[in-house]
């Protein structure tokens, strides 16, 4: 956009919009003109359903998972004999366009910091994981946690946790490079990870 026809709110916008994940400010300045030239079939509609999604979409306060303010989420009304556990919801959206596996998911918003410290934790649905999977006999969890130091920390702590459940805890397969993020791996490292998963061991 010429520097003599800038206009302060769509300025605004196209900063807002670069800064989505794989935009940078030429294509959220081309995402932006296309709103702009279609008001009514596009920009009028998209306000509306941001608008909606701010009010009434929020966080599941026991899976980690996203929900209407308006229903039950599905982890508290759908049986279920296993749970993947995953970093973000990022993480579980990959590995449910792999159509890799299809149980109940738990989303633990975030990783333990490889330090220990009072709040360790803090913030993340370990304890809530620990009560689903006792509350619903759950038979299997599976960590699907980052190959990173930080991700293999998680599982560690969480498998400790686990203990006196019944639930057999298995881990991804090494198939998952070190270091790895979940979100960022093909569906045939994905697929061979889960297929290949195992116990996890403790020291």
């Amino acid at each position: 956009m010429a520097e003599n026809n800038k206009v302060k709110e769509i300025e605004d916008l196209i900063k807002i919009i670069s800064k989505l994940p794989s935009l940078g400010r030429k294509s959220a300045s081309r995402i932006v003109l296309k709103l702009i030239n279609n008001r009514e079939e596009l920009m009028k509609n998209l306000t509306n359903a941001l608008a909606l999604a701010y009010k009434n979409v929020v966080r599941c306060k026991i899976c980690g998972n996203l929900k209407s303010t308006n229903l039950n989420c599905i982890c508290s009304s759908k049986k279920y004999e296993s749970i993947c556990v995953v970093e973000n919801l990022a993480d579980m959206f990959t590995i449910q366009s792999a159509g890799i596996y299809t149980g109940s998911y738990h989303i633990l918003g975030g990783t333990l910091p490889t330090f220990e410290g009072k709040n360790i934790g803090n913030g993340l649905l370990i304890e809530s994981l620990i009560n689903r999977v006792k509350k619903n006999s759950i038979k299997e969890v599976i960590l699907a946690t980052s190959a990173s130091i930080e991700g293999e920390t998680t599982a560690h702590y969480i498998s400790d946790s686990l203990k006196g459940t019944k639930a057999k805890i298995t881990r991804l397969a090494k198939g998952v490079p070190v270091g790895g993020e979940i979100e960022f791996l093909d569906d045939g490292t994905l697929f061979s990870a889960f297929k290949n998963r195992g116990p996890i061991i403790s020291d």
